[in-house]
């Protein structure tokens, strides 16, 4: 078989790999076809962030002789500083040198520049994170402080986390985007290039294959397979990933493949061999699968439709090999211990199941095979890969990257991980459902999770209704009151500007999300202006939600974003910065008592919801309707029996005394001694570890066959009632 290249051109995340070229090189070893696959970029960063990058990149701005601005001078004149402390500061970031936190905590070793004016406050949010996140987020600011001269000096495209993504977003036509590839290299361009051209020397492959899952990605991959059609005439190109399958399904410009031999559309497995078996000479071009291809000068989409897409099981585990790990660079952006996950840590990503299990957002590209089919994978392979993952990279963190993870799943996940005694740390995107009881956020939570991101999206009911979310505001304030009290951190994703949506139930959710911040269970958020999508049901049929398209004109390039006229909604541009200055304050826990007024510039509306309408909520009892099929497990350890005897009255009668202790607490608590006994028996069997989990039904049946009495009055009253602390959970 043909070896084949898989490459994430930049920009993605610098922290850890985008996941899909580790997914498809894992595939490739099922299938024993020979590949190799790279993150370029973060190979470019750390070639541009190093003494020797530093070097060349004050050398071309020297010899510019454009006029510079105050703070472009500013980092001019600090040169050496820069030069002299950068790879200090990248050791550090990649977790190499702990120690040099304290030094850069001092802030008199990195020069500072224009980032550094965003500083106010920052003893404050760090007063509980300690020196090493401190010494992150100053560390990250002075990269910001480069990242910024090279932007405004050599090259405009450049983005610390994205490259020309202008150029990659709602791209109609392809002719702004080719233009630029005409142009000579800019300086970035010529960095790429110098590693893409070891890199090939390297591999020799016969097939470059590109994952592109952003707009900031897609310029940066044109120039990798323009420089291979120019460079290496016997390869073949390909390009694949998340903005292919959503943008370029309507693909009609042929110039595209001046510089592609094939673009595939979703699941990547079956038609990246398709293809290796096509090169290789052994399918014709017909049998390829959700592939375009230019025959006679027109782009052609073939769809083998006798070919089978793989199983979720059958596509082996992501293999991260060959990928440069210890390259990495934590970085903290935001000071928000939840927000600043997505850029600090190395998390190795998985899918627990493909496609969403609930796929009925109306906001959503839910007609796409990518979400709309559903496929769990059982959590014992999880399981399996899991380990196989830590074996190979030695990291522990686990990022599930699901588009909404099955509650069902991430319990018997957790329950598997518990089983085995892995010892990892892990998150996942949600949706807010009712599902999330008490003891199941506490099993996940026993399990390693750590936090959870899920859509509140417009926080407004009648809203939440339109977008068929599932969910109400009250709702997902009870499912994050069970996250933040089992110590799970949580973040919300926020939209404005749904259609129909007006200033008044924008402002009421900004309310509505301050509340939930104030009460302590919401972490991090971010806000979102809502975009239309061809292929989700708002983009499809408008009408059905009060808005109009604006233009049917379908463009011969990228076709996913819609321009649409909202008649009866809010002018919702306006809201932009002062629902982002709002929410930057409330994740550093300030300005509470701000009235909602003062962070816009313009006049908007009063909020009408009541000012203690989340602690209302919060306080009310929760009452869940008892299920006999509920799972019952035991995570504690086994507690301490002793037989005591109580007198009142001139009566005695023995009793039981158990103590429990957790890692934390100690208690004991005082029963009848036939139920002392019943109960120090069935926990061994509720444990973990069996293999077997009771049902209610099965323990209340086992109860009674001791000719014990008044099964729920004993079950659901203290002092058992509290014993969820110590792990007797019903799931």
């Amino acid at each position: 078989m043909i070896p084949v290249f898989l490459i994430t051109p930049p920009f993605t995340q610098l922290n850890t790999p985008y996941p899909a070229t580790a997914y498809l090189k894992g595939f490739l070893n099922t299938r024993q076809i020979a590949s190799y696959h790279a993150d370029l970029g973060i190979e470019v960063t750390v070639e541009l962030f190093s003494k020797r990058g530093l070097l060349e990149l004050f050398e071309q701005i020297n010899a510019n002789t454009k006029e510079l601005s105050e703070n472009e001078a500013r980092i001019l004149a600090l040169q050496d500083d820069y030069i002299n402390t950068i790879d200090a500061v990248i050791l550090f970031l990649q977790g190499k040198d702990p120690t040099m936190a304290h030094l850069i905590c001092k802030r008199n070793f990195l020069p500072e520049a224009s980032r550094f004016s965003q500083m106010e406050g920052l003893d404050l949010a760090f007063g509980n994170m300690g020196v090493q996140d401190k010494a992150k987020h100053l560390a990250t600011m002075y990269l910001e402080d480069i990242s910024d001269l090279v932007k405004e000096c050599v090259d405009s495209h450049f983005g610390f986390s994205r490259y020309a993504e202008r150029l990659g977003r709602s791209a109609n036509s392809f002719d702004e985007l080719y233009g630029a590839l005409q142009e000579a290299y800019t300086y970035i361009d010529h960095l790429l290039i110098k590693i893409l051209s070891q890199r090939m020397a390297e591999v020799q492959p016969k097939l470059v294959a590109i994952s592109v899952p952003f707009p900031g990605n897609l310029y940066a991959a044109f120039r990798i397979a323009q420089w291979v059609k120019q460079n290496c005439p016997g390869v073949k190109v390909a390009m694949g990933g998340g903005f292919p399958n959503t943008e370029l399904r309507s693909l009609s410009d042929a110039r595209v493949f001046e510089f592609f031999d094939f673009i595939t559309l979703d699941d990547g497995e079956a038609p990246l061999e398709n293809l290796v078996q096509y090169i290789d000479g052994k399918i014709t071009v017909d049998e390829l699968k959700r592939t375009f291809v230019l025959a006679d000068g027109r782009v052609v989409y073939i769809n083998n439709k006798s070919c089978a897409d793989y199983k979720q099981g059958q596509v082996g585990t992501p293999d991260y090999s060959n990928l440069l790990l210890d390259k990495y660079i934590s970085a903290i952006e935001v000071v928000n211990p939840m927000h600043s996950m997505w850029s600090d840590g190395r998390w190795n990503k998985l899918t627990m199941a493909h496609g969403c299990y609930w796929g009925k957002c109306t906001f959503c590209d839910i007609s796409l095979d990518y979400i709309q089919l559903y496929e769990p994978i059982a959590a014992q392979l999880l399981c399996d890969r899991i380990e196989e993952i830590v074996a190979q990279t030695g990291q522990t963190g686990f990022h599930f990257v699901d588009e909404a993870a099955p509650p069902a799943l991430m319990r018997a996940l957790a329950l598997e991980i518990i089983r085995r005694k892995i010892i990892i740390s892990w998150w996942t995107n949600i949706r807010f459902e009712k599902s999330f009881t008490r003891d199941l956020c506490l099993l996940l939570k026993a399990s390693g999770c750590i936090a959870v991101s899920g859509g509140l999206e417009v926080a407004a009911d009648r809203l939440l209704e339109l977008i068929q979310k599932g969910i109400t505001v009250a709702q997902v304030a009870r499912v994050n009151k069970h996250f933040t009290e089992a110590g799970i951190m949580v973040h919300a994703y926020l939209m404005y500007g749904f259609p129909t949506q007006t200033a008044q139930e924008t402002i009421d959710s900004l309310e509505m999300v301050r509340q939930m911040f104030q009460a302590g269970i919401l972490q991090s958020a971010f806000w979102h202006q809502f975009a239309m999508t061809a292929h989700s049901p708002v983009g499809l049929n408008p009408e059905n939600f009060g808005v109009k398209k604006e233009t049917e004109v379908i463009g011969t390039f990228a076709n996913n974003d819609i321009v649409h006229i909202d008649p009866s909604g809010a002018d919702h541009d306006t809201f932009t910065l002062g629902l982002k200055k709002s929410l930057l304050n409330y994740m550093h826990g300030t300005c509470f008592d701000h009235p909602l007024q003062k962070w816009f510039e313009m006049k908007v509306p009063k909020t009408t919801v009541k000012p203690d309408y989340i602690s209302d909520i919060l306080s009310e009892e929760e009452y869940a309707a008892v299920n006999p099929n509920a799972k019952v497990v035991w995570l504690g350890k086994q507690p301490k029996s002793e037989t005591i005897t109580k007198s009142k009255k001139g009566n005695t009668w023995e009793m039981n005394a158990l103590t429990f202790q957790s890692k934390l607490e100690t208690t004991t608590i005082k029963v009848d001694s036939a139920q002392g006994l019943w109960l120090a028996e069935i926990l061994p069997k509720l444990s973990v570890g069996n293999i077997k989990i009771y049902t209610l039904k099965e323990v209340k049946e086992s109860y009674e066959a001791t000719g014990l009495e008044d099964f729920e009055l004993f079950w659901d009253n203290k002092p058992i009632s509290g014993l969820y602390k110590f792990g007797l959970l019903r799931l």
